[in-house]
């Protein structure tokens, strides 16, 4: 294997520029969510969700980067990294649980984009409400157009859109000091039920900070360049975007947070609408009034297209293996199928915060927390890639604590 010859431990321009990548791959519309769910249960289990975030995302990305190192191919992803070690049964499990931790993430878009533009039009605009079955099969359209006839572009267009939406996160956070209160903090937590809450925002918190699907793609990069070394590059950098993503977003969430009320977290829930939407309804800013809505757009829109891609990839996969249809045939069928089930769904309007923590985060969990700690102790190959007990550990609680709260809530 070339390596070329470099400073591993010494950050560089190049460093820098993956760990944007990684940061604008996790920022969507969980994000937007985030302070809802998360503020929900008071000022207090916040700071404590906080102070977990940051070991959580980092653990759990810089495992799965390992175990995608530990391949004897430097050209293998994750798919192929499991059936290495685990065989064709284990690959094609794998391929199933993934495809099932991206799809429910498009369908997720398809009702977020609809009851962004849908309140844009109403509150902003002024329009009557239109029918919904309309509104959403022309914005589910145009998305899945983009897709399939400006593929190059938009993935272009959207790896640009990072930059702006950094910025105008930070501003946005930043604006909203001033409009600060005191009514999150003074409502006195019950210590009882503190852990219940950190315990069932968990989820999100995985939905929000997961980057996931590039990390297959980042891994193979440092491979190919650093051999050997790479895992001192890939430790760093996910690192940086562990803590760039804690520290922008959660500055995000703890200034929407203190600048809402309870009561208004919990209407904006009931709304069905993204934080931001919200606050253009009640705030009486031009800036935030036009602003919020096109951030919440702008996220939803960027994030729905790498999505959409992983969650087609994915199911072509899975047919083709009990199939002997024409490829073209099973690339069609299941873009029809992607399109059509978001736009059902999109249609019944269900709840956004209900379909992360029930359909998108144990998935996620399973693949980013728990699949890297299992290789850890079965697999001869992970060995030397292996992590500290105390951090196997608690990346081993977490995801189980995404999958168990699931549960619990269900019942």
């Amino acid at each position: 294997m070339k390596t070329i010859n470099k400073p591993v431990k010494k950050w560089t321009y190049q460093d820098f520029t993956w760990v944007l990548s990684l940061f604008g791959t996790a920022v969507g519309a969980g994000v937007l969510f985030l302070p809802i769910k998360a503020g929900a249960g008071g000022f207090w289990p916040l700071v404590i969700l906080a102070l977990l975030a940051t070991p959580m995302i980092w653990l759990a990305h810089k495992g799965l980067a390992r175990f995608v190192l530990s391949a004897k191919n430097s050209n293998a992803d994750i798919t192929d990294t499991v059936e290495e070690h685990f065989g064709k049964v284990g690959a094609n499990i794998i391929t199933f649980a993934y495809f099932f931790a991206i799809y429910p993430i498009v369908l997720i878009y398809g009702v977020g984009i609809t009851n962004t533009v849908d309140s844009f039009l109403v509150n902003q605009v002024g329009l009557d409400p239109l029918p919904r079955w309309l509104l959403s099969g022309v914005l589910i359209s145009a998305m899945t157009a983009g897709v399939i006839f400006g593929r190059e572009l938009m993935l272009k267009v959207t790896s640009m859109m990072v930059y702006p939406l950094v910025f105008i996160l930070l501003a946005l956070s930043l604006y909203l000091i001033p409009e600060w209160n005191t009514s999150m903090v003074e409502v006195t937590p019950d210590w009882s039920t503190l852990p219940v809450i950190v315990w069932m925002a968990i989820p999100l918190i995985v939905f929000s900070f997961n980057h996931s699907p590039i990390i297959s793609q980042f891994t193979k990069d440092h491979r190919q360049m650093f051999g050997d070394q790479a895992v001192i590059k890939t430790d760093m950098i996910t690192g940086g975007a562990a803590m760039m993503l804690t520290g922008f977003v959660m500055f995000f969430v703890f200034s929407v947070v203190l600048s809402l009320t309870p009561e208004q977290l919990i209407a904006a829930k009931e709304q069905n609408i993204s934080v931001l939407s919200y606050i253009a309804n009640v705030h009486a800013s031009p800036i935030v009034i036009y602003l919020g809505p096109i951030i919440a757009f702008a996220a939803i829109v960027s994030s729905y297209f790498g999505h959409f891609l992983g969650a087609h990839e994915g199911l072509v996969g899975l047919v083709k293996s009990h199939s002997s249809a024409s490829v073209s045939k099973i690339q069609k069928g299941s873009m029809i199928f992607i399109v059509l089930t978001t736009w059902f769904v999109a249609i019944k309007n269900p709840s956004i915060l209900d379909m992360i923590e029930t359909m998108g985060a144990p998935m996620i969990a399973a693949i980013l927390f728990i699949l890297p700690v299992f290789a850890m102790r079965k697999v001869p190959a992970m060995a030397k890639f292996r992590t500290s007990t105390f951090a196997q550990i608690f990346t081993v609680i977490c995801g189980l604590a995404s999958i168990t709260s699931v549960i619990y809530g269900a019942l």
